[in-house]
């Protein structure tokens, strides 16, 4: 084995560089950012998740209730307008007078 001597400051420039370097290569081959769209839901799984049928979920599209995106004949549905329609039509149980 070959030992090499530099000086200190050569020594750091190289460091810096390596570290930048690292930098740029943990950037370049990190997964890609899940942009949300994973998250979306299909007709299907509205339907399920509501325990709806599919005539009911057309109804509120058609409505206004639920907002949606199409994509050709494919639609989409985003988990936090399902949850704010689960939200703005919850009734708190009152509790009666005895």
């Amino acid at each position: 084995m070959e030992l090499v001597c530099i000086d200190k400051q050569t020594f750091e420039e190289l460091r810096i560089r390596f570290c930048k370097f690292e930098e740029r290569m943990t950037h370049i081959c990190r997964p890609v950012e899940d942009l949300g769209l994973k998250n979306w839901l299909d007709n299907q799984e509205v339907c399920d998740v509501l325990r709806i049928n599919k005539k009911t979920l057309q109804a509120y599209r058609a409505k206004g209730i639920l907002p949606f995106s199409r994509i050709k004949n494919k639609l989409f549905y985003k988990p936090e307008d399902i949850q704010r329609l689960l939200d703005l039509s919850y009734h708190p149980l009152i509790k009666s007078r005895l």
